[in-house]
């Protein structure tokens, strides 16, 4: 044991230490998906307004997108592919005031969000995931399980959210029957 593991209070000093290094990663990587998400919406934006004039479709097709997408990954890396490209362009047509955006998701939540082609749907998604806090992983797991879709169907519209959130208690074999709601294990 050396001399400064003696004193007391050092363990108090490390340990008080590392919670500032916690925090301050914690801080930056907040900081970092805030500027990730801008920044994306910011690139989707200026697609639109170049490429389409502020219209939904190009006019000239999709040249142009394939070439900044070559273009932006021989600049800057990776990240630029023509998928990513259309999923700017898509994130900001969307979302067309950067106040709707939350900056609570990731842009990983906002990829896998965008993936529906309906409005009411990816608007659910993205506020679902917010009021939530849910993971990438468990947005996947809800869009799979089609919660948006059970919800619309759905007269028991609070029952539905409160099992997407809590799941439900199986105490017997025919409670998994009976429910229609929870066939998640069937791969179904």
């Amino acid at each position: 044991m050396d001399e400064l593991t003696t004193y007391s209070g050092y363990g108090s000093l490390v340990e008080s230490i590392g919670t500032l290094l916690d925090s301050a990663r914690a801080q930056i990587a907040t900081s970092v998906n805030t500027v990730l998400v801008q920044t994306y919406w910011n690139i989707g934006k200026y697609i639109v307004e170049f490429e389409q004039g502020g219209a939904l479709r190009a006019e000239y097709g999709s040249n142009l997108l394939n070439r900044l997408s070559s273009d932006l990954t021989h600049r800057y890396g990776k990240g630029f592919s023509r998928s990513n490209i259309l999923y700017m362009r898509k994130f900001y047509i969307c979302f067309p005031k950067s106040e709707t955006v939350s900056h609570v998701l990731s842009w990983s939540h906002y990829f896998e969000i965008l993936k529906s082609d309906d409005p009411l749907e990816i608007n659910f998604y993205a506020k679902e995931c917010e009021t939530q806090k849910w993971s990438v992983r468990e947005l996947k797991r809800q869009k799979s399980t089609a919660l948006f879709q059970r919800f619309a169907l759905s007269k028991d519209k609070e029952g539905i959210l409160q099992l997407a959130n809590q799941g439900i208690e199986v105490q017997k074999p025919e409670d998994i029957i009976r429910d229609p709601f929870v066939l998640e294990f069937t791969g179904l």
